[in-house]
């Protein structure tokens, strides 16, 4: 008999959780329909579950979702904020925000720098996305690709095309998004704007990922469902060349890092320079997914994850503060703060 139950979502950061709960719980058999929302932290399941209670319903489905750092409850949650773990995320993150405002200082992470366009920061929000919840999605393919060919007894090249079609895509892609840029004139006032919404859409992500302001969630910036379902579902594809496909495809899926840097992109007004705008924060991306392809590393298996995406939060707040100040100080509504 078909019921339908709406569950909340525990751990749902972004737009990229709601696409990995739904891919997920779609492939169980007794489900119908799935249909999550970040603005609600809710998903709405229908099936054929038998005479299971809700309760009973979502603890099988949690133990689906478990892995992915994600479990339902029949009944909303209060939310508490944990505000004992900034007693050790404000330190972690300071470390890191020190240690990049120092090497931006001395010159070691400008090793490529073209007019308004500093590719080591790319590097470094490559490096922050890849260890935030915002890169679910990703880290969900690359395991799913790694747990199926490891069956066929093949793990090490799928990988490697992954990673390939991931690296080619954001640099040919982003290079076109630089030539569309290019189409348009982009004065000092339309720079101004574009990096006025990236440094908003990161502050927002970063708040989200605090898990400490909940309603700011609905605010989050989402790319066309339809787009990264798709995209999500070359996974499902029986075909040699399937890995590649999916890390290529892996530009369109709704992670608001990615999203932001090919705003930024448009900025650039080229092909070149837009191609490695994209490419160095794919490659920044790269060690983390690397590790969770070769290994069974996972954060969200970690005692310490709420302490782990605070900190991480943080880094990503300072990110789009800097970003701010920086756009500011280059329309000289405020003197340069970091004048490297």
């Amino acid at each position: 008999m078909q019921k339908t139950h709406v569950f909340h979502v525990n751990g749902m950061h972004c737009s990229a959780c709601v696409i990995l709960i739904e891919s997920e719980l779609k492939e169980i058999e007794e489900v119908t329909h799935v249909k999550a929302s970040l603005s609600h932290l809710s998903v709405e399941v229908a099936g054929d579950f038998g005479d299971k209670s809700a309760e009973h319903i979502a603890r099988d489905l949690s133990e689906i979702l478990g892995p992915h750092g994600y479990s339902l409850t029949p009944e909303r949650q209060r939310h508490l904020p944990k505000w004992h773990e900034f007693k050790i995320a404000v330190p972690i993150a300071g470390v890191f925000i020190v240690l990049f405002l120092v090497l931006q200082k001395i010159g070691i992470l400008d090793f490529v720098k073209a007019s308004e366009v500093n590719y080591s920061t790319a590097f470094v929000i490559g490096l922050v996305a890849s260890i935030s919840t915002c890169m679910a999605v990703v880290g969900g393919l690359v395991l799913s690709i790694s747990a199926n060919f490891a069956k066929e007894g093949d793990r090490v090249k799928p990988q490697i095309l992954f990673h390939v079609g991931r690296l080619i895509s954001f640099f040919i892609l982003g290079g076109a998004i630089g030539l569309v840029g290019s189409a348009f004139q982009f004065g000092s006032l339309g720079v101004f704007i574009l990096s006025l919404i990236v440094g908003l859409v990161m502050l927002i992500l970063g708040l989200n990922l605090l898990d400490v302001f909940p309603r700011i969630k609905k605010f989050q910036p989402v790319m066309p469902s339809f787009i990264a379902k798709r995209a999500h579902g070359l996974k499902n594809l029986n075909h040699t060349l399937t890995p590649f496909l999916v890390g290529v495809a892996t530009f369109f899926l709704p992670c608001g890092f990615t999203q932001s840097m090919q705003i930024y992109t448009l900025t650039t007004g080229s092909f070149l320079s837009g191609a490695l705008n994209m490419f160095i924060f794919a490659l920044g991306t790269f060690p983390a997914l690397a590790l969770l392809s070769f290994s069974s590393f996972s954060i969200h298996n970690k005692g310490k994850s709420g302490v782990f995406f605070k900190a991480v939060g943080l880094i990503v707040i300072f990110f789009g503060i800097f970003n701010l100040l920086n756009s500011l100080a280059a329309i000289a509504l405020i003197p340069p703060i970091f004048n490297f």
